[in-house]
């Protein structure tokens, strides 16, 4: 088998039914005549994409076992038909295998690139039963268009480039290149437009996952509060990165620490997830009593998985584990941590809560988590130069904790301590003491907060659209986990 990239994630997306027309025979393709092919085929016929398909599933799939036999296959179908095909169960035992059209672009957003305005939102309902759509602002990715024009969290927006918001048009609006928001604000019961406006044009973007941090005094407890929105090592140039990220994020524990914090509160509520290395050196900033080098978390693959890489890549039983890390900013001596959680908050998310459970108290404030404790590997055919654009992401994996548990592997995720709809706008800035979940972690710890009655005078209580909520690109919205080859 050729040597590809690929990656440990977990993922949800969509893909396009863009097709072309191949008109004369292709080379090793075996296509003649007026016979339509993917687009994402490069040309090849749907057998011989297939063919490829089958053989990787076989190799690595979890229930490679649950497949029907290649003979028993329609290798005719489109390649992303085929590959549903082979699926065991899908929708209920296997929720997350994917297969994207274009596997260059998928490998670019795991690392945090893509092309996009670069906010985040929520979506409501102006009314309940309307399909007038508000989306609030949750936050600006640092140096993004949305961020140059001063977009920023709390905002409101009702119309994109003139029109206005319905839950049928809010995908096809966001679709657009050049976008143009009207903000709007409370009015009444209501939402009134401001007149203000502002213009952005999308454009290649990197995310930058730790987006706020600070500490905040409640009563005689200094509080750690950190918003971090996605797991990523640092900027990839190639097959290696400058670790930038995870440096900021020993750094920001580094000030916790040295500010004398005794409390934590981590924000990954639009924490979709990401590199598993990333997650590690979290767990490891935040477990109590940390033991450098004993047992976080145990990867177990199928067995046809587990032989292809100790016999291809080198691995022994020790690379399917992760160990705590030697992490000198520990804030030692915790004996909870408060995380901020929501359906957003998935796969490497919920492996740091699964990760500190067995060793502190996790209290979780929000809504239940998204369900991810299985992971997969994209699989392209880079090593052959790309003889089709076709990047699967079959699961392959399953984590267990230290104590050999997993108990949000379901749609019902993880459950709040303290369930919390955070559905009050304008939404307030990060580390306000009276923003919706943080107010509860705050109470919950014994600090002071401002009365609820306070906020309540200048707010609306709205329908959330979960279905629609995220970025303008949809790879934005990808839930992951995954790491490098070792």
């Amino acid at each position: 088998m050729n040597k590809f990239f690929f990656a440990i994630v977990l993922a949800s997306g969509l893909w396009s039914c863009e097709k072309l027309t191949e008109v004369s025979a292709i080379k090793d393709g075996a296509v003649t005549g007026n016979k339509e092919v993917h687009a994402s085929n490069n040309g090849k016929s749907n057998e011989t994409v297939n063919n490829w398909i089958y053989d990787v599933m076989d190799i690595f799939y979890l229930w490679g076992d649950k497949m029907p036999a290649k003979t028993a296959s329609n290798q005719t179908l489109d390649p992303d038909k085929y590959f549903e095909s082979l699926l065991y169960q899908y929708g209920t035992t296997d929720r997350f295998s994917w297969i994207e059209e274009d596997a260059q672009a998928l490998v670019s957003s795991l690392q945090g690139v893509t092309k996009s305005s670069g906010f985040s939102y929520t979506a409501f309902r102006i009314a309940s039963g309307s399909d007038a759509v508000v989306l609030a602002v949750r936050f600006s990715i640092k140096n993004s268009p949305a961020e140059r024009a001063g977009l920023k969290r709390g905002d409101l927006i009702t119309k994109i480039n003139g029109t206005d918001i319905t839950v049928q048009n809010l995908s096809e609006l966001l679709a657009k290149e050049s976008l143009v928001f009207s903000l709007a604000e409370r009015s009444g019961s209501g939402i009134a437009l401001t007149g203000k406006t502002v213009p952005v044009v999308k454009e290649q973007i990197q995310n930058y996952p730790v987006h706020f941090s600070k500490i905040i005094e409640a009563g005689t407890k200094k509080v750690g509060y950190i918003v971090y929105n996605q797991f990523i090592p640092g900027i990839t140039t190639g097959n290696t990165n400058d670790g930038q990220f995870d440096n900021e994020l020993r750094k920001i524990f580094g000030e916790f620490k040295a500010g004398g914090v005794n409390e934590l509160v981590l924000d990954l509520r639009y924490n979709g997830g990401g590199y598993i290395s990333s997650s590690d050196i979290l767990s490891s900033l935040i477990v109590k009593n940390l033991t450098p080098g004993t047992l976080m978390n145990t990867e177990i693959w199928s067995a046809k998985g587990t032989q292809y890489a100790k016999k291809y890549w080198g691995y022994t039983d020790n690379d399917f584990i992760s160990n705590w890390k030697d992490e000198p900013n520990n804030l030692k001596g915790l004996n909870r941590v408060f995380v901020l959680v929501s359906g957003g908050t998935a796969s490497a998310s919920e492996l740091v809560i699964n990760n500190l459970k067995p060793h502190m108290n996790v209290i979780l404030v929000g809504a239940n988590t998204y369900g991810k404790d299985v992971g997969s590997i994209t699989l392209d055919d880079s090593g052959n130069k790309y003889r089709w654009k076709w990047g699967l992401q079959p699961i392959v994996l399953r984590t267990v904790n230290s104590e050999e548990k997993a108990e949000y592997g379901t749609k019902d995720g993880f459950k709040p301590d303290f369930a919390v709809t955070d559905n009050v706008i304008p939404f307030l800035p990060f580390g306000d003491p009276e923003e919706t979940l943080l107010k509860v972690a705050l109470r919950q710890i014994g600090g002071t907060a401002t009365t609820a009655k306070a906020r309540e005078k200048n707010t609306v209580t709205l329908p959330p659209v979960e279905s629609l909520g995220g970025f303008d690109n949809p790879r934005n919205n990808i839930t992951d986990m995954y790491v490098d080859h070792k």
